[in-house]
């Protein structure tokens, strides 16, 4: 379908583009609105389309009515965006209006294969749908993604333009997460490398789990989102400051930018202060920031640190992320690092592995929240896990608060028989916490 003017594709072939668009929408959706705001949604797409300079996102956010756009949304704010089509897109759009509080009543979000100029001028649209989802593009086309979400009616220009910025923001973040997705794979596979020639002044073992994390991790089980490199330097008046120090041009994905002078170096509080200096390999923690692609949890950070000549701590390469749903469904005994730390419990605790006590303890560590698994020290997770485990013999309802090893947070784990878990008893529990 060549371009024909800036109002909208040639009159005959509007209805394969119509087509398209709504392809993936739910038939209620479809039928529940006129032919009208049909064509009016998926034209005005088309002109948001129009151009689009390379590497960007086009984003528009308004409320259209019949007497100004000729055509309605159910009476929604539409929020419509132009961009390369890549992975997290919706998931990343949606979690930020749903962090806003704002619903989303409707999602299009079709692949549409374009012909641009060098100056991001659309020159045309190929409707034919058995094109869209081949692999092997030729160089001249490209996939992008079109997308579609309706929310409730928001009449402040102000709040309107917010919701535009912010989106801008989020796509700028899936963008470099996953432009840099490769760069950030190759990093933990050269750290691996330099382990092997470099080895720190610790044990074999821990090096090796080590090692084998990093190779676990980037056999998707994790995504990476960010990653940098930071250096650990005394203060100047006093030695026992310490300040953590971003190196410039290290940064990828979320973290590509590199910070102003003014935030680049982190004064470390005592508690910092003491963990950093560790002879320990391994940060295994979570970040004090949501993520603001994919899934909107806190973000993990895995630290692998730096050590000098004389074996002293003096930075940290520090990759931000989200574990994926397989890190989550596999066994800890196959997982490095959870391994050896599931056999240091049931080993602290005088149970024949084999017994059936020992099983029942691995077990509790199997369904043990596996973020918990990785950030809790052996020493915190011992008690608890063996809490647990008379917990499910004696039908009791339990409490199990654990603060970060940063002083950030608090965890809280609440254990109770199943047939007493309701949707009210949840929300009780949570409403109880948050006082």
């Amino acid at each position: 379908m060549s371009r024909k003017g800036a109002g909208g594709p040639p009159a005959e072939t509007w209805g394969p583009l119509l087509r398209l668009f709504y392809r993936h929408v739910a038939a209620e959706d479809v039928t529940a609105r006129s032919d009208i705001d049909l064509y009016g949604a998926t034209m005005s797409q088309y002109k948001l389309a129009d151009e689009r300079p390379q590497g960007t996102a086009a984003i528009r956010v308004f409320t259209p009515t019949v007497d100004e756009h000729g055509w309605s949304a159910d009476g929604h704010t539409v929020v419509e965006v132009v961009t390369d089509d890549m992975p997290f897109l919706v998931d990343s759009a949606t979690m930020m209006l749903n962090e806003q509080n704002r619903e989303v009543h409707m999602v299009v979000h079709p692949q549409i294969l374009v012909r641009r100029d060098l100056t991001g001028k659309l020159l045309e649209v190929l409707t034919d749908e058995q094109q869209v989802d081949r692999a092997d593009l030729p160089r001249d086309i490209s996939r992008e993604s079109w997308m579609h979400l309706e929310i409730g009616r928001e009449s402040s220009q102000v709040q309107r333009q917010e919701i535009e910025t912010a989106l801008a923001k989020v796509l700028t973040d899936v963008r470099e997460a996953v432009e840099d997705w490769p760069r950030m794979h190759a990093q933990a596979r050269a750290i691996i490398t330099d382990l092997d020639e470099r080895p720190p002044p610790l044990s074999l073992q821990e090096i090796d789990e080590a090692k084998s994390l990093l190779t676990w991790l980037a056999d998707d089980h994790f995504t990476f989102l960010g990653y940098r490199e930071y250096h650990l330097e005394t203060g100047a008046g006093d030695p026992d400051e310490l300040f953590l120090r971003a190196v410039p041009g290290t940064g990828f994905g979320i973290l590509r930018s590199d910070p102003d002078m003014s935030d680049a170096v982190g004064k470390l509080p005592p508690l910092v202060r003491e963990r950093a200096r560790e002879k320990t390999l391994l940060v295994l923690a979570k970040a004090n920031s949501k993520a603001t692609v994919h899934r909107p949890v806190y973000l993990d950070y895995i630290g692998v640190k730096w050590f000098d000549a004389s074996g002293e701590v003096v930075g940290e390469r520090r990759f931000l992320g989200l574990f994926s749903s397989a890190a989550y469904t596999e066994s800890l005994t196959r997982i490095p690092v959870l391994r050896v730390k599931a056999q240091q419990v049931i080993d602290r605790a005088g149970f024949d592995p084999h017994s059936h006590t020992g099983k029942a303890l691995l077990d509790v560590l199997e369904t043990y929240p596996r973020d918990e698994l990785f950030q809790t020290p052996i020493d915190e997770l011992v008690p608890i896990a063996e809490a647990v485990l008379h917990t499910r013999e004696r039908r009791q309802v339990r409490l199990f608060v654990r603060r970060d090893t940063y002083g950030r947070y608090l965890s809280c784990l609440v254990y109770l028989p199943r047939d007493r878990y309701t949707t009210a008893v949840r929300e009780r529990i949570a409403g109880i916490l948050k006082k």
